[in-house]
């Protein structure tokens, strides 16, 4: 399976929040700990806030906060939500040109498989991630600091 770089980069930006503990954050301070364009991270915090996962406040005192805790935001839905238009095969597609479609069994197979990898993201919070027992290394690899 493959997660495409949007749903990566939306979960990093949500586990940076998560170990942030409800402390405002600057698109800017997420792109400087993962080394990654602040460009790149503005359209994901957009959709990340559109559909809930995050607030983001303007202005001088602005920033960005989770929008519920950590345990509720499920990994699967997550990245069902980020990769929906994305297909496996051509097989899943609506213009597929495989001419063996009607006979092959290989889409059946890769749904299958599909869905037991949802099954086990379902499994899984972003608690998960970033719970106590992650937090403090989660928070020392981003540079994010205790006294902050």
């Amino acid at each position: 399976m493959h997660i495409t770089r949007y749903t990566d980069y939306s979960m990093r930006v949500l586990i940076y929040l998560a170990a942030k503990e409800g402390e405002l954050c600057t698109i800017s301070e997420i792109a400087r700990s993962y080394d990654i364009s602040k460009n790149h991270l503005m359209k994901i915090v957009q959709e990340l806030n559109a559909r809930g996962y995050l607030l983001a406040t303007r202005g001088k005192n602005g920033g960005l906060r989770l929008n519920t805790e950590p345990s509720n935001i499920n990994i699967g839905e997550l990245v069902r939500a980020f990769e929906q238009g994305s297909k496996l095969v051509e097989c899943f597609g609506s213009e597929n040109q495989c001419v063996i479609t009607p006979a092959c069994q290989l889409k059946k197979i890769f749904a299958e498989a599909q869905e037991s990898f949802f099954a086990t993201l379902d499994r899984y919070t972003l608690e998960d991630l970033v719970g106590d027992q992650h937090k403090t290394a989660v928070r020392e690899l981003l540079y994010i600091n205790a006294a902050e």
